[in-house]
C-alpha cells in the first residue's frame, strides 16, 4: 500500500513543483533561476519538519516514504538547479553560477536543520 501511495505523492509533488516554478518565473523573471532555489528551499524545510516529526515525536515511517520520498522527491528538483548552475557558467556568468551552487546547498541544508530544529523545539 505503501508504493502506490508514494507514486501519488510524487506525482502531487512534481505538479507542484510546475505551478511553482511557474509562478515564481512570472513573478521574478530573472537570468538567475530563483523558482528552483525557492523549490529547493522549501521541499529541504519540509523534509526537515517530517524528519524530526519521525525522529522527535514518533511519527509513523510510513509518512517518511509517502512525504518524504514520494512528495519531497517530485518535488524538489537537485538535477534541475545542477543544469542551471552549468547553464549560467557556459553563458560567461561563473561568479553567478558559483554563488548559486554555494546557496542552494547552504540554503537547503539550512532550511532541513531549521525545519528539525522547529520540530523539536514544538
Amino acid at each position: 500500500m505503501i508504493a502506490p501511495a508514494v507514486m501519488v505523492a510524487g506525482a502531487l509533488g512534481a505538479v507542484t513543483r510546475f505551478v511553482v516554478d511557474g509562478a515564481v518565473r512570472r513573478r521574478w523573471p530573472t537570468i538567475t533561476p530563483w523558482g528552483t532555489f525557492a523549490i529547493n528551499v522549501s521541499g529541504s524545510a519540509l523534509l526537515g519538519v517530517l524528519a524530526g516529526l519521525v525522529v522527535f515525536h514518533g511519527v509513523p515511517h510510513g509518512w517518511q516514504s509517502v512525504v518524504g520520498t514520494g512528495f519531497c522527491g517530485g518535488y524538489t528538483t537537485f538535477s534541475t538547479a545542477a543544469f542551471e548552475t552549468v547553464r549560467l557558467a557556459q553563458r560567461g556568468d561563473r561568479w553567478r553560477s558559483g554563488a548559486y551552487a554555494v546557496g542552494t546547498l547552504v540554503a537547503s541544508v539550512t532550511a532541513c536543520a531549521a525545519g528539525m530544529w522547529v520540530v523539536w523545539l514544538a
